[in-house]
């Protein structure tokens, strides 16, 4: 079990003071620390709250896990399971109710099982009576036996017997519920001693009866007739435990406030360890059935017993006699208000002794559970509930170790590096810890997103471009977690990103679990005391014998790096930033949340015109645009000159953001009206596809204006990043419109949003695979060929993998495009393809790298365009 550190605290409001205050420090001291190293905002906040969720939850353990145990151990309870029990490990108010929680539990098994056990017991004495009667009664009515006074003698006996066991019943439930009534009078005992030896007589049986009551004129206070039936009971008992001709010795005597009664057959006894089951009703060592038992006068003698607030048990007979022997010690004068207790569970105890004024019958110890503790539901499933759940996940020890490898990995790799081989394998090794969890790693769609993140996580091994990379980053990680999340809705992609930061939250008690498992981590105070130790005896041992011996200083200084504090700081916030995030995406892929909400079903609009006249406004406007551009083409430029006022570069540039935006808008709109348009009859979705087919193709005209303005754009005022983005962009809302239009084809619309999402990361990758910044490059400089306009300083904030391109410009233009290079001698952790072949382009020019220092000042300045 996961030690609790504040389980000794007697206070839940202490407990909360000292989590609050321990949790607000650690988050404090850890702030200042990477504040004083340089750590960035971005890192030291999110580690911050990492590192202060974790000391919560370590701190918190156990302080409302009996709360939650009760609520499911009720819900057990309610279903007819008493053996639950919660823990009580805890001091305080929590812990109090937990243990008086489990002494009502004990209570209601106990009581449960003594109604179960009646129930049976009942049954089983009412059959044989009722079985006897029946079978006399059938013989008489089918002839086999004549209804002479003997067969009706046999049929009076059965239904007296069951009468009998009518009234012990009777008298037991009366008694139990403390309804029973007591009428204290004065009692002579030689007198209700000799009635009740009377009485049994009648009964027939073979032995002799021996009264001796001393003093003989001894009178108790007592209820007569409920005396007259415990005597009678226990004469009854040993009546019929006695042998043929045997004595049954009863006697009465007073020991000073108190009196005893005593009855002593000549049996063979009881044995110790069964002295207390014979006071059960029913119990399993009464007479056999023939005896005409109801299983119910000893039952009834306690409880009669109880009632006059005295004590009854078998005791060993005299020395020289045999028998079995049971003593009755009741008060002179019966208390005001007894209080009856029901039959305690049955277990052996030491015997009282005689002369004790203290009742003989201690609370009786509850039987052990059954069960184990009943489990404590985590407390996040009640905030993430069914959206979330947790139950079955296994705890994998593995996962954690390789999520601090990747960590321990991205603080070699990060710190004071470009992008490079580097940061791939990063990645990569993250992309592997993930999908080594993915509890869906063979899903096609999953794999599908694993290998486009494969491609996305080569992209800071082949670019330089910053850009890019970040691009290509951000869309490989959402991937990922689109990927093991499965989600396929375009709400389902959104709530699994969302999901990423809450798993680092959800994911918390599975670590808990994960490294209580482990040996000696599943105790945090005695791991931490031996990491303290350890590391202050290595520091202190280590620091004497390294000074001491030449030779073994030189090998530490080989081994360990050259840290100083800021940078130790640095590299263990990287380690636990960037491990935590790994892990977060591992238990996310582990237990994957319920992404997709449900799909609410589509209501229809009544009417067709409600639906269709909004969609054939929008086609309207089209139609309006696409004859302006047709005007525009047979009118040629003079006419849209003298027209608008604008030049055809001025009027492109005035309208390809808004057609953007047009063109997605239109995609919402197509969503709309397939949602509210009624498809019950062949009408209703032969209107549908022609009406939206029909904006389909305008909308594929739209988009082929956008991308030709843009492109008559860039020709006249360069081409740019974001312009190459914003075709990209266009041309991919291009392609979800043609999906669109297969899609009504067979009105199933259900594999769009994993075929937009795989395609826009397609294209990204399609993007990067072209080399975006050469591509820039090459295309101003053959605008600069046949214009002889180009922006020089937008080319040199160009990253290296446009310098080829650039190298190849003659020498003074090469200077001029390259001016501020600086290159950079990168190690193999930064070696970079695109630095790489910047460098060779470079060295390959007759002036080698000092190119970059010829400044043509006249040409940069006279040759930019806009």
């Amino acid at each position: 079990m996961t030690s609790q550190p504040l389980a000794r605290v007697a206070s839940l409001k202490v407990k909360l003071g000292l989590l609050v205050a321990i949790s607000v420090a650690v988050a404090a001291v850890v702030a200042s620390i990477g504040r004083a190293a340089g750590v960035g905002a971005w890192l030291s906040i999110p580690v911050t709250i990492g590192l202060a969720l974790a000391v919560t939850q370590l701190l918190a353990v156990g302080m409302t896990s009996p709360l939650r145990q009760m609520t499911e151990a009720a819900r057990r309870m309610a279903t007819g399971d008493y053996d639950v029990r919660v823990t009580e490990t805890a001091s305080d108010e929590v812990g109090e109710l937990a243990r008086a929680f489990n002494r009502m539990a004990r209570d209601l098994a106990s009581t449960d099982r003594q109604r179960r056990e009646l129930v049976a017991n009942v049954s089983h004495e009412l059959r044989t009576p009722i079985a006897g009667l029946v079978a006399v009664l059938e013989n008489v009515v089918d002839g086999v036996a004549p209804s002479d006074p003997d067969t009706l003698a046999a049929a009076l006996a059965q239904a007296e017997r069951l009468s009998g066991l009518v009234e012990d019943l009777l008298d037991l439930a009366r008694v139990d519920a403390g309804k029973a009534p007591l009428n204290p009078a004065p009692v002579a005992m030689t007198g209700l001693l000799e009635a009740a030896v009377a009485e049994a007589r009648v009964l027939g049986r073979a032995v002799a009866y021996d009264v001796h009551v001393e003093p003989d004129d001894l009178v108790v206070h007592a209820d007569p007739a409920r005396m007259h039936q415990l005597v009678a009971n226990l004469l009854d008992n040993a009546s019929r435990h006695s042998p043929a001709g045997g004595t049954v010795l009863v006697t009465a005597r007073r020991e000073a406030e108190r009196y005893v009664v005593e009855v002593l057959d000549q049996g063979t006894g009881l044995a110790a360890a069964d002295r207390e089951r014979v006071f059960e009703p029913f119990g399993t060592l009464r007479a056999t059935e023939g005896s005409g038992s109801t299983g119910l006068g000893l039952a009834i003698a306690r409880w009669v017993t109880d009632l006059h607030g005295g004590s009854i048990r078998f005791v060993d007979p005299e020395p020289g006699t045999r028998g079995a022997r049971v003593r009755v010690e009741l008060p002179l004068v019966p208390p005001d208000r007894p209080t009856p207790t029901p039959t305690p569970t049955p277990a052996p105890r030491q015997e009282a002794p005689v002369s004790s004024n203290v009742p003989p019958y201690p609370p009786y110890p509850a039987p052990a559970p059954r069960t184990a503790p009943v489990p404590s539901p985590p407390i996040l499933d009640d905030l993430f509930g069914s959206f979330w759940p947790a139950t079955g996940v296994r705890t994998r020890i593995g996962l954690v170790l390789a999520a601090v490898a990747v960590g321990v990995l991205a603080s070699e790799v990060l710190p004071d590096r470009s992008a490079g081989i580097g940061l791939t394998l990063l990645l990569l090794a993250g992309g592997a810890v993930v999908a080594a969890a993915s509890k869906h790693r063979r899903d096609p769609f999953t794999l599908t997103c694993a290998g486009l993140c494969a491609l996305l996580s080569l992209v800071p091994m082949l670019r330089d471009a910053d850009w890019l990379v970040a691009l290509s980053i951000a869309a490989g990680a959402a991937t990922c977690i689109v990927g093991v999340c499965r989600g396929r809705t375009v709400p389902g992609f959104v709530i699994s990103g969302a999901s990423w930061p809450l798993a680092g939250l959800r994911g918390l008690p599975w670590l808990g679990r994960t490294l209580a498992g482990v040996p000696g981590l599943g105790h945090g105070a005695a791991l931490i005391r031996t990491l303290v130790w350890s590391a202050l005896l290595l520091v202190v041992f280590g620091a004497l014998v390294v000074s001491a011996d030449a030779l073994l200083a030189e090998w530490v200084g080989a081994l360990l790096p050259d840290l100083s504090v800021d940078m130790f700081v640095q590299h263990t916030f990287i380690t636990i930033g960037v491990g935590g995030v790994v892990l977060a995406a591992a238990y996310l892929a582990l237990n994957p949340p319920r992404v997709d909400l449900p799909e609410r079903p589509a209501r229809p609009v009544a009417n067709r015109y409600e639906w269709l006249a909004p969609v054939l406004v929008v086609v309207a406007v089209f139609a309006a645009f696409l004859v302006a551009q047709a005007t525009v083409v047979f009118g040629g430029h003079a006419y849209l000159q003298r027209t608008t006022g604008l030049t055809y570069a001025d009027y492109v540039h005035q309208g390809f953001g808004q057609l953007t935006v047009a063109t997605a808008l239109t995609l919402l709109v197509i969503w709309a009206a397939s949602r509210k348009a009624p498809q019950g009859t062949p009408a209703d979705r032969l209107w549908l596809r022609v009406s939206l087919g029909v904006l389909c193709a305008e909308t594929l005209v739209v988009v082929a204006s956008a991308l030709y303005r843009m492109h008559v754009y860039q020709e006249a005022y360069g081409f740019t990043r974001l312009r190459l983005l914003v075709d990209v962009f266009e041309g991919w809302l291009g392609l979800l419109v043609l999906a669109v239009m297969a899609s009504g084809i067979a009105l199933s619309v259900s594999w769009l949003p994993r075929f937009a999402w795989i395609s826009g990361v397609v294209g990204l990758v399609g993007l990067a695979a072209i080399n975006p910044d050469a591509w820039i490059a090459q295309h101003n400089i053959d605008r600069y060929q046949e214009t002889g306009r180009v922006d020089w300083l937008y080319l040199q904030e160009l990253s290296d993998d446009a310098v080829p391109v650039l190298a190849a410009l003659p020498a003074d233009q090469a200077a001029c495009a390259l001016n501020g290079w600086t290159g950079e001698d990168d190690d193999w952790v930064s070696w970079n393809l695109g630095r790489a072949r910047a460098a060779d382009a470079i060295d390959d020019l007759p002036q080698g790298r000092g190119i970059a220092d010829e400044w043509s000042a006249a040409l940069c300045s006279d040759d930019v365009a806009d």
